[in-house]
C-alpha cells in the first residue's frame, strides 16, 4: 500500500479566463514526491478545479499510489465528488465523469475540503502555470 496525500487547486483569472491547474503530492514521510502544474487555456474556475484533480490523479497513478487522501479548497468539487451535490453544469459533467473513472484505479481514497489558506502550495502551482504561459 502506497498512501499519497494530494492537495489540488485550479485558478482562473476571470470566469471564464486564463486558467491553470496545480497539485502537490505528499508521501507518507511528509515529503513532496511530485508537483504538477499545467496551463489550461480559457476556462472557468470550477472546470480548472476538476482539471487539477484529474492531473493529480494521473500523477498519483504514475508514481504507483494505491491509497489517496485528497484535499481541495473547492467546496463544490468536494461535495460533487462525494455525491452530496448533483453535477448540473454541462461543462463539469465530463470532467466529473473522468475524475470518477480515474479514482476507480485506486484501492481506497478520501476527498475532503480544506480552507483556501491551507492550500497555498497547490494554489501557487496553479497560478504559476498561468504566469509562465503569459511570459
Amino acid at each position: 500500500m502506497k498512501r499519497i496525500i494530494i492537495y489540488t487547486d485550479g485558478a482562473a483569472r476571470g470566469n471564464p479566463g486564463p486558467a491553470g491547474a496545480g497539485a502537490v503530492l505528499i508521501g507518507e514521510d511528509g515529503s513532496v514526491v511530485a508537483e504538477v502544474s499545467r496551463y489550461l487555456g480559457k476556462t472557468t474556475n470550477n472546470q480548472a478545479e476538476y482539471q487539477a484533480l484529474v492531473l493529480a490523479l494521473e500523477e498519483a497513478r504514475r508514481i504507483g499510489a494505491t491509497v489517496l487522501n485528497i484535499y481541495s479548497d473547492s467546496e463544490l468539487l468536494v461535495k460533487q465528488m462525494k455525491g452530496e451535490y448533483y453535477v448540473r453544469n454541462d461543462g463539469l459533467k465530463p470532467l466529473f465523469k473522468l475524475a470518477k473513472g480515474k479514482l476507480k484505479s485506486f484501492s481506497q481514497y478520501s476527498i475532503d475540503y480544506l480552507p483556501r489558506e491551507r492550500n497555498a502550495h497547490a494554489d501557487r502551482l496553479a497560478n504559476r502555470a498561468i504566469d509562465e504561459h503569459d511570459l
